[in-house]
């Protein structure tokens, strides 16, 4: 059974690194959580390092870019692994065609930033849907329309046999006190639809592989001292159960409502939603501090 902590120096002690959610957990969105912050600060001053593992469908300089903006400091993390790095791996080798149709906004373009590594990668063109390879979602183009206005095209897609990249598994997240559509909702429907979606981000294994590649860039560190930390029960608690890693899950981020979470979660609550998750998170917090 989970057990409810009340901050994450409770249990710091035994890990040397831990893979931090972004969205929900350092951050809403439009401004930093500061107990979050301060928590990160304080493991890495006892020599831990923080690992930002994040679903954002951009590559990780654009995401370090979004947290400078936000007031993140810099001070807070050792190194990022995003979906967007992993799945532009993927892309970059030609996982869905060389000429790719993208939904997404302007904000995403860094996506299709060359990867500037030695080993020749594949050209990719952005292209009309009736001339496209294949799929990437990096998220609707608004994010608050219903997903079902795109099964016009996912229809027309699935015909032609087209496979669908999501650069960001999540579904939901909360911009301040509003909830947001993400790449996932609509890889979700693709796939109920009967086409093929490509995940990359957490909860899928390619992800923390990154991570593990770029914590060893600082450290070696076996997996029984690492912790994942974050609010998605369907990404951040399923990865880590997933990859055999303990895991903080936040309750007051998605769940906050399912869990009763004020300061706290509340017992009862938090008891009934894992179990209809069918998850048994290593340990539960109402905040990340």
């Amino acid at each position: 059974m989970t057990r409810i902590i009340d901050s994450f120096a409770e249990i710091s002690s035994m890990y040397d690194a831990a893979f931090v959610d972004l969205w929900g957990c350092m951050h809403n969105g439009l401004r930093p959580f500061p107990e979050a912050v301060a928590a990160c600060q304080a493991f890495r001053r006892q020599g831990g390092k923080v690992v930002l593992v994040t679903n954002a469908p951009r590559p990780r300089a654009s995401v370090e870019q979004q947290l400078a903006r936000i007031g993140v400091p810099e001070d807070t993390w050792d190194t990022i692994a995003s979906s967007g790095d992993s799945a532009r791996f993927a892309l970059f080798s030609g996982a869905v065609g060389q000429k790719v149709f993208h939904i997404g906004t302007e904000e995403d373009l860094p996506f299709f930033a060359p990867l500037r590594i030695h080993n020749d990668p594949v050209p990719i063109s952005r292209v009309p849907l009736d001339q496209a390879e294949g799929i990437v979602c990096t998220g609707p183009e608004d994010p608050h329309a219903d997903p079902a206005v795109y099964r016009p095209q996912f229809l027309y897609a699935k015909t032609k046999g087209l496979k669908l990249l999501c650069a960001n598994p999540d579904i939901v997240v909360d911009r301040g006190e509003r909830r947001e559509w993400c790449a996932g909702a609509l890889a979700a429907l693709y796939t109920e639809m009967g086409g093929e979606s490509l995940y990359f981000g957490k909860p899928h294994p390619p992800i923390y592989d990154l991570a593990r590649r770029r914590l060893a860039e600082y450290a070696v560190v076996p997996d029984d001292r690492i912790v994942c930390i974050g609010d998605g029960i369907g990404t951040d608690v399923a990865g880590a159960v997933g990859e055999a890693l303990d895991v903080i899950f936040v309750t007051g981020g998605l769940a906050r409502d399912e869990t009763s979470t004020t300061r706290d979660p509340d017992p009862q609550a938090l008891d009934t939603f894992l179990k209809k998750a069918q998850f048994d998170p290593t340990y539960s917090i109402g905040a990340f501090r």
